[in-house]
């Protein structure tokens, strides 16, 4: 799951629980690596002083000697002291002369391998060379680390008498058991952190997003076509402040915006039903016209025919003005917009009594239910079931055997009011002009009744939509709340 498909809230929930985390690490690594340091400025602090209090043990043992102080005589000087001060300090002493053979050591089962071993020549150069003059090592050996220092102890004269190796193990038990106990209380306070994170980025998480989820709610809401409500947040940070005021400001624009447009928009409608009207009138217009002129080129009162001839002229004007006048009617109730009765009605009840305005006998009426109350205009419900009952039949082609289904049935808090035909059916390229005013395929009529039906359905909350197969024929649904 990628990160940036999570939520706001979640995000800033995770985030707090690996910023606790993380801290815990932190916290975990610096704690062992101050151990780590600590470790070895304890034992390298130990170890010098130890050098420190062996070397003034040795040296009081030097000036109370009877025995020439020379480094032939070290082994004589401190043949039973080495012991003594080896059992107090708790640490083995080894004394080699200035040229790295071991005289003496405080560890009496020593190897012979290792009584025959000199110093390595780095560890004299470095003695010899150096302003300190002493050498400090660290060495690994069977999963023990040891820590070995050198230096030179001098006779009363400070005179180079001999060399001295404190060989020092480093016993980490004790710090290591501390360690472990403050890692082990750390890891259990920062399970407790981590709970009281949890709840905190909860809440915390739930707070910083609330006022931003409030906006989101609003801004999902938007609409051009509706009035859009301002958002209204107490006691937000700056921030949420401005992104408030901007959108409070992008309504008060989206609002003029969309006065704007539907003012352009009814005018642009007026302006293409104006053409509409003014093209639908000159159609009759015009044979009108041709009839009136053949009719005065022609006439003759003394004609023996001459009534007959009126007769026709008259039939065909009065045709002629009765086109205008349906053209006249069909355009008046597409501009009239539905008013809403808010009328309760049977709409299974009315569905069936405008089907016996039609006579054909292959309208089928179908429904689930014998009662479906609604709140619609009747007036309105009728318009539309008689429009697609219309539509339906001139669909259907002269040579085919008509059949029209009426279904009525209720979903959820819904009514669906289904017509089909068996008609020949929309194209696809016809398919997304169908609801356009003055669309039609037929040859009669202007293509104002389905764009009529749209008008009523979006009125009231409804919906038209339509599935059709080539030559198969199309089936209407139109769907509305009930109230």
């Amino acid at each position: 799951m990628k990160l940036k498909k999570l939520s706001l809230r979640t995000r800033i929930f995770i985030a707090m629980i690996l910023l606790v985390l993380l801290s815990s690490i932190l916290i975990a690594a610096v704690a062992i690596y101050q151990y780590n340091e600590e470790t070895q400025d304890y034992h390298k602090q130990r170890l010098d002083r130890k050098e420190t209090a062996i070397i003034r043990s040795l040296d009081f043992v030097i000036r109370e000697t009877t025995f020439p102080v020379i480094t032939e005589n070290v082994p004589l000087i401190f043949k039973t002291k080495i012991y003594e001060v080896a059992e107090v300090h708790n640490i083995q002493i080894n004394l080699y002369d200035l040229e790295g053979s071991l005289l003496i050591s405080s560890k009496a089962d020593i190897k012979q391998e290792v009584t025959e071993k000199c110093l390595e020549p780095n560890v004299l150069n470095t003695l010899s060379n150096t302003a300190e003059h002493r050498f400090e090592e660290r060495r690994v050996e069977d999963n023990e680390t040891f820590r070995s220092s050198y230096r030179y102890i001098t006779d009363p004269k400070y005179k180079d008498l001999a060399i001295i190796n404190l060989p020092y193990l480093e016993n980490d038990d004790f710090l290591a058991k501390e360690l472990n106990e403050f890692l082990e209380r750390l890891t259990y306070t920062s399970l407790v952190v981590m709970l009281m994170a949890v709840i905190l980025a909860f809440f915390l998480s739930r707070y910083i997003t609330k006022p931003i989820k409030a906006i989101s709610e609003k801004m999902s809401a938007t609409r051009l076509e509706k009035r859009n409500e301002k958002i209204i947040i107490q006691d937000t940070s700056e921030e949420i402040a401005t992104l408030v005021d901007s959108y409070n400001s992008m309504i008060d624009d989206l609002e003029e915006s969309a006065v704007q447009l539907a003012t352009s928009e009814r005018e642009q409608a007026w302006r293409e039903m104006a053409k509409q009207v003014a093209h639908e009138i000159k159609n009759p217009l015009t044979p009108m016209r041709l009839s009136v002129q053949s009719f005065q080129r022609k006439f003759n009162p003394e004609d023996e025919n001459i009534h007959q001839k009126v007769d026709e002229y008259s039939k065909t004007l009065i045709q002629q003005i009765d086109t205008m006048s349906s053209i006249a009617s069909a355009f008046s109730n597409f501009a009239k917009m539905p008013a809403q009765q808010n009328e309760m009605l049977n709409v299974v009840e009315v569905v069936d009594l405008t089907l016996d305005i039609f006579n054909e006998d292959y309208i089928t009426f179908q429904s689930d239910r014998k009662e479906i109350i609604a709140k619609f205009d009747r007036t309105q419900l009728i318009r539309v079931i008689t429009n697609l009952i219309k539509n339906g039949i001139q669909a259907i082609p002269q040579e085919r055997q008509p059949e029209i289904i009426v279904n009525v049935s209720q979903e959820h808090n819904s009514v669906k009011i289904k017509v089909s035909d068996n008609g020949i059916g929309i194209s696809d390229e016809n398919k997304p002009k169908v609801f356009e005013p003055k669309f039609t395929t037929k040859s009669s009529g202007m293509g104002l009744g389905l764009a009529m039906v749209k008008n009523i359905m979006e009125t009231y909350g409804g919906t038209i939509t339509f599935v059709s197969q080539k030559d198969k024929g199309t089936t209407f649904t139109v769907a509305f709340p009930k109230n």
